[in-house]
């Protein structure tokens, strides 16, 4: 309940209580916090960075331009304008700006105006009867400025800052995320344009089969068992065709949806793409604690820590007095016109204290909830640490394990290749029939078709990469 005013007489009481807005800030002080256990001591180096497939140099900012495509770097900076992902996260951060200036605004001087007019009606006391009708004018002005005692204010500008910076990093976040989706929708879109080039060479190969099959079946050299297998495998191989459609479907639709357009608004070229993106060089992906520094979640865990902090702060500050600065300036007269008279005229100046006594359990309860905030605050940035560490050691090691796999499948592509020509030569010179030479480039196209889905993968996997690693948009949290 608000107990009232208490007005300081004499300017050594005025410059007591100026003294006295100088004191210190209540609640705690905030510190970037030290990474958890464990982190802070182990190597800078990535545990599965050590493969030849990478490089210690920095991630790039822009590490799509690595792909080195003039035509996906325009993607993404059409994207990066249009995303509709991303203009909810502008919007946020546009917001959270605005709550700061709300919060510093009401920090400075107020001012408020006020007039009126009223009729009263008296009487003598003790006799009852009216002693007549009286009507009164009032106007006046007032200026006041709250003395920030024990730094509610400043805790509270503290806690939105930190917010609108977390909303940064969220927006950071977002438009690292969009160009992820980009660069893997484009290369989704590609592998499946490779992928059903290999399956309908596959069909027809196997087409091909099928008719010679069915001559020697005409022709008493093969059993009919024969000709209704082959008729069964090409018909195997005819029903990969339509998930790889649907695949590139899918992912131009995508593509069309993160660039801000409708689905069926794709880049028309890319329906007939069969390039999968490459990086022709080790990947750049600095160490550890850069990541640590980079991530936009963990930036954004950090600031979300930092809002809570101060917000216990602000929680502290309800147990101390309001300190304020005013002065009013106004006239009070029976008549418009009198309103303007010298006796009309008063005015007040000088430092109020208002304090209202609160329940302080409630107070206290509202301080441990603050506590507790900032502890699941805390384990979240634990928590952020962690799981950026471990999504990137893992793409790292899928990445190098991927391309290893690929490896076997491009020297197995390349021996059925040798296997291919032996055998077209052989059946050319009358060693062989056209049957063995079709089983043969039926096997190279086999194993192409499996080179093409792992060349999907590691295309898929660098992406994946380059999104745990956290490039595109740093600002940095100061250093553990």
């Amino acid at each position: 309940m608000t107990m009232g005013r208490v007005g300081t007489k004499g300017p050594f009481g005025l410059m007591g209580l100026l003294l006295l807005a100088g004191c210190a800030t209540v609640g705690p002080s905030y510190g970037v916090p030290p990474l958890p256990a464990g982190i802070a001591d182990r190597p800078a180096s990535f545990a599965e960075g050590t493969s030849p497939a990478y490089s210690a140099e920095p991630l790039p900012r822009h590490w799509w331009r690595l792909y080195a495509i003039p035509q996906l770097d325009m993607l993404v900076e059409e994207a990066i304008v249009a995303n509709t992902d991303l203009r909810v996260a502008a919007a946020n951060l546009e917001r959270a700006h605005a709550i700061v200036q709300e919060v510093e605004a009401g920090a400075g001087v107020r001012t408020s105006t006020a007039g009126g007019a009223s009729v009263s009606e008296t009487s003598h006391l003790g006799i009852g009867s009216p002693n007549g009708t009286h009507t009164s004018f009032d106007a006046g002005v007032g200026i006041s400025y709250e003395l920030d005692v024990v730094g509610r204010i400043r805790r509270t500008i503290e806690a939105a800052q930190a917010d609108a910076d977390a909303q940064a990093a969220a927006y950071d976040l977002a438009r690292t995320t969009v160009v992820a989706g980009v660069v893997g929708a484009y290369g989704d879109a590609c592998a499946a344009g490779a992928r059903i080039s290999v399956a309908r060479h596959s069909v027809e190969l196997q087409r091909e089969s099928l008719a010679l099959t069915e001559r020697g079946v005409r022709a008493g050299l093969y059993a009919p068992l024969d000709a209704i297998r082959s008729r069964a495998l090409l018909a195997q191989l005819e029903a990969t065709l339509p998930p790889l459609e649907a695949g590139r479907k899918a992912a131009l639709y995508s593509l069309a949806v993160l660039l801000g357009r409708p689905p069926e608004d794709y880049p028309p070229e890319l329906a007939t793409c069969r390039i999968i993106p490459s990086v022709d060089r080790p990947l750049p992906i600095g160490d550890g604690m850069a990541l640590i520094r980079r991530r936009p979640d963990i930036r954004e865990a950090e600031r979300r820590l930092a809002a809570a902090t101060a917000r216990i702060g602000v929680a502290t500050a309800d147990l101390y007095p309001s300190v304020s600065l005013g002065a009013s300036l106004g006239t009070t007269a029976r008549s418009v016109t009198g309103l303007v008279d010298d006796s009309a005229f008063r005015f007040n100046l000088g430092p109020l204290i208002s304090w209202s006594f609160p329940n302080r359990r409630v107070a206290r309860t509202r301080i441990a909830q603050g506590d507790a905030a900032v502890r699941g605050a805390l384990a979240a940035f634990d928590g952020s640490v962690f799981a950026a560490l471990r999504e990137t050691e893992t793409a790292l090691s899928s990445y190098v394990r991927d391309l290893e796999q690929n490896a076997k499948l491009r020297v197995a592509r390349d021996e059925s290749r040798k296997a291919s020509a032996v055998q077209t030569r052989m059946t050319r010179g009358g060693l062989g029939t056209g049957l063995e030479l079709l089983d043969a480039q039926r096997s190279l196209a086999t194993v192409e078709s499996a080179l093409a889905a792992s060349d999907a993968s590691v295309a898929s996997d660098r992406v994946r990469l380059f999104l745990a690693l956290g490039g595109g948009w740093e600002g940095g949290i100061a250093g553990p």
